[in-house]
């Protein structure tokens, strides 16, 4: 199918454009951004005027419950969220049921996941057998079945020997290591920011130094074996500091954080609202205002949903029962620009968050994340301008929660290009 998108704002980060231009799209490839080559016609013209037109989004943190959690969500309802929201790459976490650690459950996702009208999927593999921090899986094999990386997501490992012996093998064939810091046993029991708010609620606290502790580890480790680690969800300014510190350095490492945690703190759970029940918990202000500045310098490589659909039965609890997670693909766009507009960052570097840095993450190269001609088809157009009321009934996800319900945010997409095939419009 050949496809012209005209008269609309395209903005690449990966190439720093950001002109009104046409945009042209032949078997399923860029082909060119303004005068269409000679002897093309298209099947079909989209008028983009007074949208953005820009690479797919890049999602580096998507739960899609399958397998084994299906009564939360599917991977057709969070395929359908993800290109309602104009994510069309993203990477979900190894913790399915059973957990992916083997290769034939990854190439099971992997087939399910190939439709025509579906996201690219870039599964984690599990970095231990089962999650259980024991046994090292077979990286090698999970590779070649389609991993793009390798994770315990939220499961902790207890002994560090067992940490460092997978991070050499993952050095040795060149694969990342994802991680999320964060001490269990600080952790432990922890429901909220370890600080006064939960102190007055009554609420066990998780500590910063759960995270700075898990940190220093893991960055001792990146000296000890030269493995690239990507540090997944840091919520906090001493955290921030440390990763800041390990670039400087010179370490393998990036960082992501999660679209909430650039707008929420902790005094914003307000009255026990559980729909603020999230892991790691929404910080103190300070910590809110570090990730925002980690973001401007660079420390931050990338922004992710943090998408984990919960059930209504999980989530409608008193808030130190609840679930953590709330629903974020739809989401991810909106409150990237709303973090933008509240601090005055252009365009260009925001959506750099969430499609060139994301893929750079992924080490998927042109595959994704950019309009570069040869590259994928992929696309998001959306209206900057557009303000829109979050409702359960107005998400495509069939997790429905989420703190931003009944308020109003800016940014809608309106049409999502996979393959330069049309995939979603609203």
């Amino acid at each position: 199918m050949r496809l012209s998108i005209l008269d609309g704002r395209v903005v690449d980060p990966a190439t720093a454009t950001d002109r009104r231009a046409a945009l042209h799209v032949a078997d399923g490839r860029i082909v060119a951004i303004g005068a269409p080559p000679r002897g093309f016609r298209a099947d079909r013209t989209l008028d983009a005027a007074g949208l953005v037109v820009a690479p797919g989004l890049v999602d580096l943190a998507a739960r899609l419950r399958e397998p084994g959690f299906e009564y939360k969500a599917t991977l057709e309802s969070e395929m359908r969220a993800a290109l309602a929201g104009g994510v069309t790459s993203l990477s979900c976490p190894p913790d399915t049921d059973p957990p992916l650690d083997e290769p034939g459950l990854v190439e099971m996702l992997k087939h399910r996941a190939r439709g025509p009208d579906q996201a690219h999927l870039y599964p984690l593999g599990a970095l231990t057998v089962g999650l259980a921090g024991e046994v090292i899986t077979e990286m090698a094999e999970l590779a070649e079945a389609g991993c793009v990386g390798f994770s315990q997501a939220g499961a902790p490992i207890g002994d560090t020997q067992v940490l460092l012996r997978a991070m050499l093998y993952a050095h040795t064939y060149g694969f990342t290591v994802w991680a999320r810091p964060q001490d269990p046993h600080l952790a432990r029991g922890g429901v909220a920011h370890g600080g006064p708010v939960a102190a007055r609620m009554g609420l066990a606290g998780i500590p910063v130094a759960a995270e700075t502790i898990a940190l220093h580890t893991l960055l001792d480790l990146v000296r000890e074996t030269g493995c690239r680690v990507h540090l997944c969800r840091i919520s906090s300014a001493a955290g921030l500091d440390l990763v800041r510190a390990a670039k400087a350095e010179g370490l393998p490492v990036s960082a992501d954080v999660a679209v909430h945690h650039l707008h929420l703190i902790d005094v914003d759970i307000g009255y026990f609202e559980s729909q603020y029940r999230v892991d790691p918990p929404f910080r103190s202000q300070r910590d809110r205002d570090a990730i925002r500045a980690a973001l401007a310098d660079g420390t931050i490589d990338a922004i992710c949903s943090d998408h984990t659909p919960v059930d209504d039965d999980a989530k409608q609890l008193p808030f130190a029962e609840a679930e953590p997670g709330v629903t974020g693909l739809e989401l991810l766009l909106p409150l990237t620009l709303k973090w933008a507009s509240e601090t005055r960052t252009g365009l260009l570097a925001a959506l750099a968050k969430v499609t060139a840095g994301a893929s750079a993450v992924l080490g998927l190269g042109e595959m994704a994340g950019t309009l570069r001609a040869g590259a994928p088809a992929d696309l998001c157009l959306f209206d900057p301008e557009e303000a829109w009321t979050v409702t359960r009934e107005g998400l495509a996800s069939q997790g429905r929660h989420t703190p931003y319900l009944g308020m109003e945010v800016v940014g809608r997409v309106r049409v999502t290009v996979v393959d330069g095939r049309v995939v979603f419009e609203r």
